[in-house]
Parts: C-alpha cells; structure tokens; sequence
C-alpha cells in the first residue's frame, strides 16, 4: 500500500515538472489537480483495502475432530465440513483417535501447536475429554461441539447435533405399534456416548410398560465388529428376541450380521442414523432391519460451519440447535433413497 502511494506522488511531480519546463500553462494548478486526484485515488484505495480485510477476517485454521473417522456418519460430516471450510479459502486439519480418549486428546494438544481459530469437535467420551477442553480453554480456541455433547457444555461455544432422544423414541414407537404383546429384547448401547445414551433412553422410555423384557443390555462401543461379536454371544441365550435396539447403524448392522447367522427370521432389528448401508436393507424388503431413526450428518454439518464463522464474526450464538431425527422403515425409504444421507 506505501509502494503503491509512493509511486502514485512520485509520478505527480514529474508532470508538474514537465509542465513548468514545456511552459504550458500554470504549473502550480496542474500539480494541485493531480495531487488532488492523487489523493482521492489513495482514500479509495484504502477504502478498499480495509474493507476487504474486514470482509475476509481470515485466512482461518480450523481443528476437527470426531470419535470415529471411519464411521460413514462422521466421514460425511468431515467432507461436508471440509469442503465448506475451504470454499472460503480457509484450512482443516483433521485428525481421528479411533474411539480412543486418551489419543483424541493428544491429537488435539497436537493441533494446538499448530496453531487454531476454532475448533469442531465430537468427543469419543464425554467426559474423558474433558482435559483437551482445559487445554483449548486455556489456549483461547471456540468450540463447535457437534453430533455428541462433552460432559461440561460451559466449555464450548455451541452445540449443534440431533435430536437423539426423539431418534430412539420414534424406533421405540415403531416397535410398540407392530410388537403390541411385547417380548424379549436386547439393547446394545453405548454408555460413554451421550449421543447413544439419549437414543437409548429415548427408546426405553417409549417401551416402557408395553410389556417389554430387555434380556440383555451391553456396550458394544458404537462399532459394527463389537456389536456383531456381542450380539452373537448374547443370540445363543436368547434366541427367541422379538427386537434388538443398536444406539447406531453401525451397531444394528453388526447385530444383523449376528442374527443372520444364527438363522433368526422374526427380529426386528433398530438403528440410528439413516446410513445408505441401512436404508439398502430396508429398500431390500428382505432384511431383519426394520427402522432407523434418522438424522442428517449433512444439515449437521452446515449447521456447524455456519455457527463457527459467526463465532469468527464476533457474532452471539444459542447454545444448542438441535437437528430434526425422523424414523425410516420400508414404508418410506424410497423418499429418501439410498445412495447416500439426508
């Protein structure tokens, strides 16, 4: 910008200089309108100048990360994010700490040191997360805590995620309507993930007394290999379940895979999330699965991205916005198809 007025004053004397010595006419006039178009040039200039810097308030760097990279839910959310961060010309870093606390919150002092504005995070526990949020505190980064709250909201900026308990309550719902004597279920939940603790106890509640048993409730840590290994064991004993509740559809696809093999062929099996994976075996009409209670990783994400630059803007957030959970089933799949999410 001073290079730029330098040459622009630079030029304006060597006219009034031409001019006196061609004698063509009152050198002083001359100069004087040049240095005032000069000026006005120059407040123009940096009129624009500032206002596109205050227009950008970037370049930003910003953190993600969420419990699981592998799962299709997050892997969306993350390419969502990503490909909204860097439309404004900004920078994501992400990481992914495999449902592991402790590397989560490594992962995050890492991204610390390099430096962040803000950071969009999904916690693989609750609590357990709780000293990489003293560190992001004590660093001076906003958190957008999506999907899944961390134990102490005081520490994040805002929350953007599901409505998780309406996400068991309509699956609970489903099952009352086509189950009415009741019978026999297990329940395959997650009790370190809030998420899954609100589905879970959305669910229960909507069965509670209809005449349900629940034969056997474990963690199967939100993983369709767990799930599937837990859910297998738990089938030998309790063969004649009417329903099996998974607090994701990674969980409910595991739990499928251990039904089919134990040659069920009256379970209702339940999710959450509205994964294509999911949808495709309702879209089947063969399969044991039979609803989902569905959410939108896409809204969740351009949700998140949109409160992030507010917080950037200096601008005042709620503490949660909550994204509308529906249930799918056979009936209505075909609404929402099924090569990808909502």
């Amino acid at each position: 910008m001073k290079r730029k007025v330098l040459a622009t004053l630079l030029c304006a004397t060597m006219v009034g200089s031409m001019l006196a010595g061609c004698g063509g006419g009152d050198s002083s006039a001359a100069t004087d309108s040049v240095a005032e178009d000069t000026a006005a040039d120059v407040s123009e200039d940096a009129g624009d100048d500032a206002a596109e810097a205050e227009s950008s308030g970037g370049p930003y760097t910003f953190g993600y990360t969420c419990m699981d990279g592998t799962n299709p839910f997050f892997v969306t959310i993350e390419d969502a994010i990503r490909t909204a961060v860097e439309a404004k010309g900004d920078k994501l870093i992400s990481t992914d700490p495999a449902n592991d606390v402790s590397l989560q919150i490594t992962q995050i002092e890492d991204m610390i040191a390099q430096g962040m504005d803000g950071i969009f995070l999904n916690p693989a526990e609750a609590e357990g997360i709780l000293p990489a949020l003293d560190a992001l505190k004590e660093a001076g980064v906003p958190i957008v805590n999506f999907d899944t709250e961390v134990a102490d909201m005081s520490y994040v900026s805002t929350y953007a995620g599901s409505d998780n308990y309406n996400a068991g309550k309509v699956c609970g719902e489903d099952l009352v309507a086509k189950c009415p004597d009741g019978g026999p279920i297990i329940v395959l939940d997650s009790p370190t993930m809030n998420s899954v603790v609100d589905r879970t106890n959305g669910f229960l509640d909507a069965i509670e007394g209809k005449g349900f048993e629940i034969v056997a409730q474990q963690d199967a840590k939100g993983n369709l290999e767990v799930s599937m290994g837990i859910a297998e064991d738990l089938l030998q004993a309790h063969s004649d379940v009417v329903a099996i509740f998974g607090g994701n559809d990674p969980t409910a696809l595991g739990a499928l895979a251990a039904a089919n093999a134990a040659g069920l062929t009256d379970c209702k099996i339940y999710g959450v999330d509205g994964s294509p994976d999911i949808k495709s075996e309702l879209a089947s009409g063969e399969s044991l699965i039979e609803g989902t209670g569905a959410q939108s990783p896409v809204s969740i994400a351009e949700t998140s991205v949109d409160l992030m630059y507010k917080i950037m803007a200096g601008e005042e957030v709620e503490d949660r916005y909550p994204v509308e959970t529906f249930l799918i089933t056979a009936d209505n799949v075909e609404e929402f198809g099924t090569d990808g999410w909502q």
